[in-house]
Parts: structure tokens; C-alpha cells; sequence
């Protein structure tokens, strides 16, 4: 991904941790669940595929996962994993593709990773290029919220157990709609620090730019378990179908 955040090596070591601690594991057998339906031809590409959270259980279930990532990393866990996924390193933004899938889906936010309003264009022209004539492209991301927010700023504790603090400091530039954060996971006697710039996106901002490639809106939940989309839902899982070839 250009102009984005990668994961190093130290942090790729502890994503499925974060993860867990965050929620993100336990749900990933509902995330897969909710895109298998539309794998009816048994084929996915996974934009952001990371070490694999939500394309293993996908494969599980008989999809022919293949995905891309701009981390080796993370791509590294994900072959330690399983060899069943295919998946190379590249950038979500730009990429092409000789095969055609019936699901192209991208989860977790990792879309507001590209934070120029140009590369998520393109990377949602990418996606429609490679979907089948009947295929569907599934995004996963938050609903942009600024409570808390005193003269562009905000810090909070996002987690904390016997075990693990979050503290959270983010910055906020409504011009160019990018939040930037930095984390500090304080774990027993250590301390890890991790920052990642965004640009977040409206539902209906993200609906406009799917419109000017060619893909319409068919669904929006509020989650993976298929809750409904309301005006206090803190994300969205939105499903696009193509409306032009």
C-alpha cells in the first residue's frame, strides 16, 4: 500500500495477540460465516490478508482463498499458518489480476490505511476489475465518531486488564479527513509503541466513490452477525455488486 502503514516485524509478532485482546479472533468464525455466502463459486481474494485471521476459517469451509499484503511479516505468519492461501506482497491500491472472483472483500479497516482520497478510488477500481460478472466486493470499517475530541486531540485507554493497558493519543486533520494515533500497549514490564495514519470515510462517501467505479450498494450491517446498520452503529459491514462491465 502506498502512503500507508506497514507492520514491522516486532509488531507483526504481536498482532494476533492485540487481536485477541481486542476481540478480533473470536469474531473471525462470524466473519466467515457472513462471506462464504457469497463465495458461491468457491473463490475470494482478501485485500490487507494479514496472517490470515479471517481467510484460514474461510478456507476451512471451502473457498479458495488468495489475498494480498504490503507486509512480509505478516505474510511470513500467514505462510507459517497454512499453505492452502495463495498470497503475494503488493499494494491494495493498485493491483491487477488474470482470474476473476466471486468475492473480493477487505476487513478490520484496513481500507482508511490508504489515507489519500485517490488511492482508495483506485483501490476500489482494482477491486471491481476482478470481480465476476456476478461477484461482490464486502468492506469492513468503522464509523467515523469524534467524541472526546478537545482542539483536534484525544487520549484514552481503549483496554485495560490485569495484564494490558492501552492508552491511545489521536490527532485529527478534518481537511484531509486523516486521524493519526499512536498506541502504547504497556504489558507487564514492557512497552510497545505503534502508530498508523487513516483516512476515515462516511458510508455514504465510501457508496459515492464506489459509484464512479462501477459498483452499486446491495447490503449494510452493523456487524458481522448481520445486526442492522443504524445511525449509532460504530461500524459497517457493506456489500457492493457491480453495476456496469
Amino acid at each position: 500500500m502506498s502512503n500507508s502503514f506497514s507492520y514491522d516485524e516486532d509488531w507483526a509478532s504481536m498482532y494476533e495477540k492485540h487481536t485477541s485482546l481486542v476481540g478480533r479472533i473470536s469474531e473471525a468464525e462470524e466473519a466467515a460465516t457472513f462471506l462464504e455466502r457469497f463465495s458461491s463459486g468457491r473463490s475470494a481474494f482478501e485485500l490487507g490478508i494479514g496472517n490470515g485471521r479471517v481467510a484460514v476459517p474461510l478456507s476451512e469451509r471451502g473457498v479458495k482463498v488468495e489475498g494480498l499484503d504490503n507486509s512480509d511479516s505478516m505474510l511470513k505468519l500467514l505462510a507459517k499458518r497454512t499453505d492452502l492461501i495463495k498470497a503475494c506482497k503488493g499494494n491494495i491500491a493498485n493491483f491487477k489480476s488474470e482470474q476473476r472472483y466471486d468475492l473480493v472483500y477487505c476487513v478490520y479497516g484496513t481500507f482508511t490505511l490508504l489515507y489519500t482520497r485517490d488511492d482508495q478510488i483506485a483501490c476500489l477500481r482494482s477491486a471491481a476489475e476482478v470481480l465476476n460478472e456476478e461477484g461482490v466486493l464486502v468492506i469492513e470499517m468503522r464509523v467515523p465518531s469524534f467524541d472526546g475530541f478537545v482542539g483536534g486531540q484525544k487520549t484514552s485507554a481503549s483496554l485495560v486488564d490485569e495484564e494490558n493497558t492501552f492508552l491511545v493519543a489521536e490527532l485529527h486533520d478534518p481537511i484531509n479527513q486523516n486521524l493519526t494515533s499512536t498506541l502504547l500497549w504497556f504489558s507487564d514490564e514492557s512497552v510497545r509503541r505503534i502508530t498508523e495514519r487513516v483516512r476515515y470515510v462516511y458510508p455514504q462517501e465510501l457508496d459515492a466513490m464506489a459509484e464512479c467505479v462501477g459498483l452499486g450498494l446491495t447490503e449494510r450491517w452493523g456487524d458481522w452477525a448481520r445486526v442492522a446498520f443504524t445511525d449509532v452503529s460504530k461500524r459497517h459491514i457493506s456489500v457492493y455488486r457491480r453495476t456496469s462491465l
